[in-house]
């Protein structure tokens, strides 16, 4: 049955993300950043309400008394696609950092590059930096906040990946507020399989973290500071 209902999960999930997609785009020349963005948070809720439907999988989020006021730079843990869909229904208007590939997928990377997507190299990470740095601020000075997964990719449930320092610069240069995440959706959804299992993802949001007034010097013990909250918060998840 899990089959059958991820299986009719998965064909209207392709079928919605067109449709919204198209709007998204064709809606390009006569809205702004934020309108656009609210399209896709309605496209978010469609989706997590197929999930709960159909597959029985629904979310609860602990922790939104904690978001500072935009922007800021959240920091959160990777598992599954399921954060990339679902983070636009929980969180204020931000953009993401993708790989650049992503963009290019029909309709879906239209959309995302209608709605402001940073698109990065990572084979040129220097050069990456300095525009997400660039870009960022723009969307900074618009109220507009950033996501970055800190590991670089998707990690299995349980897992610790390698913390990179990138959000970490961008969010100090900026002197905007870090706000570390975490959840166990890759129990549910996980990595490039198409099966999604019932249950409650749970989604914690640790206290906001300053990084005004903080020098260079600080940035390694930063980085350790936003790993441990993350990492504590998926501690607690397990008991």
């Amino acid at each position: 049955m899990i089959a059958v209902r991820s299986v009719l999960f998965f064909v209207l999930f392709v079928l919605v993300t067109v449709g919204y997609s198209l709007l998204i785009v064709l809606s390009w020349p006569l809205t702004d950043l934020k309108q656009r963005q609210a399209i896709g948070r309605l496209w978010s809720r469609t989706v997590n309400g197929l999930l709960a439907i159909l597959c029985q999988l629904r979310y609860q989020v602990e922790g939104l008394e904690q978001l500072p006021p935009p922007p800021f730079v959240i920091m959160a843990k990777h598992q599954s696609a399921w954060e990339t869909v679902a983070f636009y229904a929980i969180f204020p208007p931000f953009v993401w950092v993708l790989k650049r590939s992503l963009g290019w997928i029909p309709f879906f990377g239209w959309a995302l590059h209608a709605t402001g997507q940073i698109f990065i190299d990572r084979g040129q990470m220097t050069e990456a930096l300095k525009i997400i740095q660039q870009r960022s601020q723009i969307y900074f000075q618009q109220g507009v906040s950033l996501v970055v997964f800190p590991e670089g990719t998707r990690v299995e449930p349980g897992t610790v990946g390698d913390y990179k320092a990138g959000g970490i610069v961008i969010a100090m240069a900026a002197g905007v507020p870090i706000v570390p995440v975490a959840h166990n959706a890759g129990q549910f959804w996980r990595r490039r399989a198409l099966l999604k299992y019932p249950g409650v993802i749970r989604v914690r949001i640790g206290p906001a973290i300053a990084t005004e007034g903080l020098s260079r010097t600080e940035r390694k013990a930063l980085l350790s500071q936003v790993r441990d909250s993350i990492e504590g918060m998926m501690l607690t998840e397990d008991g």
